[in-house]
């Protein structure tokens, strides 16, 4: 197995630009290409490396290539358009996708590479910007395990762990996923806080108090779902029937007051489902039944 040392880096935005700095700085060899040239010579000129002209010119004699793009149409474009990746790189070197995508395309994409004996690795990174200046960013994989391994001094380079999820587009598959649970978390606090202050709560004194009643080891992940749900115990002690009526109880106070509440609402209306397929008295987290049912599926 080649180690990695030359590598094409294709995107200069805000996350490409501190990582592919943490890459030159530990010694790997790095060929740079972005839409807008003065990224790439700025780049150049603040952290070294060479600046391509085009992908093609960046691909040249390189053992892997990194793309850090928006999304799936633009990493397609330039793996698989014309002077693409594909068209450009030796047999044997690996694609690297470290940018959110959707895992459909990237099963695609890595089938068009494998008819050329290219590899192709879907690795996303958890962190943003400022973990990527310190490089202590969680990398999230999906691919082959031999293909992986190999990336693995590059993982090293930029990240503090990495996440093995499974085949190819499994990475892809669980970052958005992730994105999409912060994202719910986001939305669900501050419709929450606003409903508090609308009430007359302070903010700063429901932030203080959820933050040591929503996180750490009273977070659903940590608390409920890891020792209850995935372990078939389900008995935390709480009772469906008890969690619904807290719901209902904080939806019906939000529209008293005037506040709009759509997520209390939708939350309500799944927990009164709940209650009345599985039953009041089962515990809180059998509710992960009306998912399994649905979907077929054994959490």
């Amino acid at each position: 197995m080649t180690p990695i040392k030359a590598i094409a880096f294709i995107g200069l935005g805000n996350m490409g630009v501190p990582m592919a700095a943490q890459l030159t700085a530990k010694g790997f060899e790095l060929s740079l290409f972005d839409l807008r040239p003065e990224a790439v010579s700025g780049f150049v000129n603040a952290y070294g490396g060479r600046a391509s002209a085009s992908i093609s010119d960046a691909a040249r004699g390189a053992d892997a290539a990194i793309c850090m793009l928006p999304d799936n149409a633009a990493v397609r474009e330039a793996v698989l358009g014309e002077g693409g990746l594909a068209a450009s790189l030796a047999e044997g070197a690996i694609v690297i996708d470290m940018g959110t995508s959707d895992p459909r395309a990237t099963v695609m994409i890595g089938g068009e590479l494998k008819k050329r004996r290219i590899a192709y690795v879907d690795a996303p990174v958890m962190g943003g910007v400022v973990f990527a200046k310190n490089a202590s960013l969680d990398v999230i994989a999906g691919g082959s395990d031999d293909d992986i391994v190999r990336c693995t001094p590059i993982f090293a380079a930029l990240g503090r762990q990495v996440f093995r999820c499974g085949t190819l587009g499994s990475g892809h598959a669980l970052k958005v996923l992730a994105n999409y649970v912060n994202a719910c978390a986001l939305v669900n606090l501050i419709e929450a806080l606003a409903i508090g202050r609308k009430f007359g709560l302070d903010s700063a004194t429901m932030a203080d108090a959820l933050l040591q009643m929503c996180t750490g080891r009273q977070h659903p992940l940590e608390k409920k779902v890891i020792p209850q749900v995935l372990t078939r115990k389900f008995s935390t002690g709480m009772a469906i029937g008890l969690i619904a009526k807290d719901v209902s109880i904080a939806t019906d106070l939000g529209n008293a007051i005037g506040a709009i509440t759509p997520l209390a609402s939708c939350v309500r209306d799944i927990w009164k489902a709940a209650e009345a397929k599985i039953g009041a008295k089962a515990d809180q987290t059998e509710v992960a039944r009306l998912w399994e049912e649905s979907n077929d599926i054994r959490l």
